[in-house]
């Protein structure tokens, strides 16, 4: 017969656990789950990087060194690579965006008919340099090699929406917008 505890126990024991902080469990972060699935699908391959950053930049917006490390050690890669490989392409940011952004071509079709003055413009109307947000976080301002839209440079991108044949004035416009939005 398995011995009873008695009712002086039982209060003690109850007195014990109600002293000790419960520790909440913490939900898992479903964004790292989503890499993982990622990862998995593709066999933890190297070659998978590119498509993984995506996926990230995706899900958290920016590419944080927490989730380039998972990444490496997921696809079994050195930190370097992953980081190299995400300071590489322009699509890829380490740092997060503001709530619009503004890209502006920088091609050589678009440098000659003005793009370096729309990006002057814009950055001493905006107040940051290329690759910054506002401090706001606002806006954005951004670079590209080129954006293969030569015929109507010099070209901007807002928000995904490609704008052509832009002066340095057309360009601020677009962009104050968004500053007088609420």
């Amino acid at each position: 017969m398995p011995p009873t505890a008695t009712t002086s126990q039982v209060e003690s024991a109850q007195a014990k656990s109600a002293a000790q902080p419960t520790k909440a469990k913490a939900k898992p972060d479903l964004r790292f789950k989503r890499l993982d699935i990622t990862m998995k699908r593709h066999q933890h391959q190297p070659d998978a990087l590119i498509e993984v950053l995506h996926v990230a930049q995706e899900a958290f917006g920016f590419l944080e060194e927490d989730v380039l490390q998972h990444i490496a050690h997921g696809l079994k890669l050195p930190l370097s690579k992953v980081y190299g490989v995400a300071t590489f392409y322009h699509l890829f940011s380490l740092k997060p965006s503001g709530a619009h952004t503004c890209v502006v071509c920088m091609g050589t079709a678009c440098y000659v008919k003005g793009g370096d003055k729309v990006m002057e413009k814009l950055q001493e109307e905006l107040g940051i340099e290329l690759g910054e947000t506002t401090p706001d976080g606002k806006v954005s301002l951004m670079a590209a090699r080129c954006l293969g839209a030569c015929g109507i440079a010099p070209a901007v991108v807002f928000d995904g929406t490609v704008g052509g044949k832009l002066s340095p004035e057309q360009a601020v416009a677009k962009v104050k917008v968004w500053e007088g939005e609420g």
